[in-house]
C-alpha cells in the first residue's frame, strides 16, 4: 500500500483528486493534504509518505520550492497542473509523471502504476534531484535525461548522447563513452523531447545530435559521418531542413 499526501491550493481540486484516488487507485491511501509550501513541508516531514501529488503553481511559491525545502526525499512525485506549464519539458526529461487538471482517470491509474514499479527501484530521489538541476539550465544540452531500462533508471547528460536509433518499439541510445542504452519507448517521443537540444531526425530510424556531426557527404544521396565515424543516411524529405540547420557550420558542409 502506498501512503500518499496531496499538496494543492484549490479545495475543489484537492477533493476531486482525493475522490478519484479512493475510487480508482486501491493501492494508494491518502494520509493528508496541504494547501501551501510550508504546510506541505510540515505534513511530509511528519507523515513520511511514499507518494506526493504536488501542484506546480501554488498561491505562494511552487511545488519545486517545496521539494527544495525537504532534505530527505523518500517519496515519489506525481505533479499536477491546470495548464501546459513551462517546466513540463524539464519534468519529462526527469521521467517524472504529471497530470493535467481536470485529472483524467486513465492517466491517473497509469501514473500510479508507474510509481508502484519505481518504488521497487528506489530511484525517485535521484529523479527529483535531476529535475531541480534541469530547471536551473535553460539550455537543454546541459540537462540530464532519465532513462528507464530493464535494469533500472539511468541518468545521462544530454551532451553525451551521440545518436538515438529506432529498434521497433524500442530506442537505443549511443553515448560518447561507447555505451548503448536500450529503452522501451518509441523514437518519436525522444524526437519531441530533444527538439530544442540541437537533435534532428535525419532518417526514420535515426535521431542525431548535430553537435556530433563531423561531415556531410553529398554523394550517393547524402549521408553523415559522425565524430565516432558512424555513417548515417539522410532521407530525401528531411535533407533540406537538415542543410538549413547546419549551414552555419563550414566544417560540416
Amino acid at each position: 500500500m502506498l501512503r500518499a499526501v496531496i499538496v494543492e491550493d484549490e479545495l475543489h481540486s484537492r477533493e476531486a483528486l482525493k475522490n478519484l484516488v479512493a475510487e480508482y487507485c486501491p493501492e494508494v491511501v491518502i494520509q493528508g493534504a496541504a494547501a501551501s509550501v510550508d504546510e506541505g513541508v510540515e505534513l511530509i516531514n511528519s507523515l513520511q509518505p511514499d507518494l506526493l501529488f504536488l501542484d506546480i503553481a501554488l498561491n505562494i511559491g511552487t511545488g519545486f520550492d517545496l521539494l527544495e525545502k525537504i532534505q530527505e526525499r523518500t517519496f515519489d512525485v506525481i505533479f499536477t497542473t491546470a495548464y501546459e506549464h513551462y517546466a513540463l519539458r524539464a519534468i519529462k526529461f526527469s521521467a517524472i509523471d504529471y497530470l493535467l487538471k481536470p485529472v483524467d482517470v486513465e492517466e491517473l491509474i497509469a501514473a500510479v502504476r508507474k510509481v508502484v514499479e519505481k518504488q521497487r527501484a528506489r530511484s525517485y530521489n535521484r529523479q527529483i534531484d535531476t529535475l531541480l538541476q534541469n530547471l536551473q539550465h535553460r539550455n537543454q544540452l546541459n540537462h540530464t535525461i532519465t532513462l528507464s531500462t530493464a535494469e533500472g533508471m539511468i541518468f545521462v547528460p544530454v551532451h553525451e548522447i551521440i545518436r538515438l536509433e529506432a529498434m521497433g518499439s524500442y530506442t537505443q541510445f549511443h553515448l560518447t563513452d561507447n555505451r548503448k542504452v536500450l529503452v522501451s519507448k518509441h523514437l518519436k517521443e525522444y524526437e519531441q523531447l530533444l527538439s530544442e537540444a540541437n537533435f534532428y531526425r535525419v532518417h526514420q530510424s535515426h535521431l542525431v545530435n548535430l553537435n556530433e556531426v563531423a561531415r556531410y557527404i553529398k554523394a550517393d544521396g547524402g549521408h553523415l559521418v559522425l565524430k565516432d565515424q558512424t555513417k548515417i543516411s539522410i532521407s530525401s524529405r528531411r535533407k533540406e531542413l537538415f542543410l538549413q540547420k547546419i549551414s552555419h557550420s563550414n566544417s560540416i558542409l
